[in-house]
Order: C-alpha cells, then structure tokens, then sequence
C-alpha cells in the first residue's frame, strides 16, 4: 500500500527540484551567462528548442512533435509503472519514476515556454558537453537503471533456462 505514495513522492520531488532549480536559474542568470562552479562545471542558462542535444532545434514544428512525443511517453510510462508490481524489480520501478519525473519536467517547459531550460554545463578544457537540467538527470539515470534492470532480468532468466535443463 505505501509504494504509490513512494512513486508519488519520489516524481514529485525529483519534479519540484527540476521546477525550482529553473526556476532560481531564469531568475538570476540572462541567456547565455556563465557562472563557473568549478574548473570543469558552470552554471550557463540556454533554451533548449529541440530534443536531447538540441535535435531538430531549428525546426518550426519541433516543439508541437516533441510535446505530442513526450505526452506518449509519459502515458506509456505510467502504464508501465502501473503494471510493474510486485513481479518486477524494485529497480525497474525506480528507473521508471525517475524517467517519468524527467519527462513531466521537460514537458512543463515545453507547455509553459516552448523550450526546455537548460544550465548544467559540463567540460574540460575546449570540450563541452551539451547543457542539460535536473529533469535530463533524471531520465538519463533512470535510463541507465533501466538497462541494468534488462541485463540483470535477462541474465536472471538465463541462469533459471540453464537450471531447468539440467
């Protein structure tokens, strides 16, 4: 009975993180302003019109696409996370809320500005890495969580095949 209000409360704080971190972002720092955190993190807000990456950034119709996209998405996680009870690992899930709090994070954006804001920058000398937020954490742990899952689940019906046939 608790593990609804878990899901609950974990997508809603990764949420209001995600929320408020843009929040005191858009706030304090212009488009494109740099406050350096330490030799290889920055603080520098961008608006991130396409999808990860800024994929198809320049298109007129990328937000409409990656809204409709992101409302799939999100609808096909919660029926995921709804049927993944007590068979399935308790990593699944928790690679399913953290995904899910991603989408509705970026999701938001997109409703409310037509772009995602983003201002986590990563890099080492020249090299860059793309900015992201809170909300891209979130879904890229989840994701990666969720091919552990897959891995551990497969390896896990291998060993079960492996006893039987013997």
């Amino acid at each position: 009975m608790i593990r609804p209000y878990l899901s609950l409360l974990v997508i809603f704080g990764i949420l209001i993180c995600d929320q408020w971190s843009k929040w005191l972002v858009i706030r304090f720092l212009e488009w494109g302003e740099r406050i350096p955190l330490f030799f290889w993190l920055d603080l520098t807000l961008v608006y991130n019109r396409g999808a990860a990456f800024s994929f198809l950034a320049g298109s007129e119709w990328a937000n409409v696409f990656f809204t409709g996209f992101a409302s799939l998405a999100i609808l096909f996680i919660i029926y995921w996370l709804a049927r993944a009870k007590g068979q399935h690992s308790t990593l699944l899930r928790n690679a399913l809320r953290l995904i899910l709090a991603g989408a509705l994070g970026n999701l938001i954006d997109r409703l409310r500005f037509g772009y995602v804001i983003d201002f986590i920058s990563v890099h080492y000398r020249d090299w860059y890495y793309p900015s992201f937020n809170v909300a891209d954490a979130a879904i890229s742990i989840g994701a990666v969580l969720l091919i552990v899952d897959f891995v551990l689940t497969s390896r896990q019906g291998k060993i079960k095949e492996s006893n039987n046939q013997r």
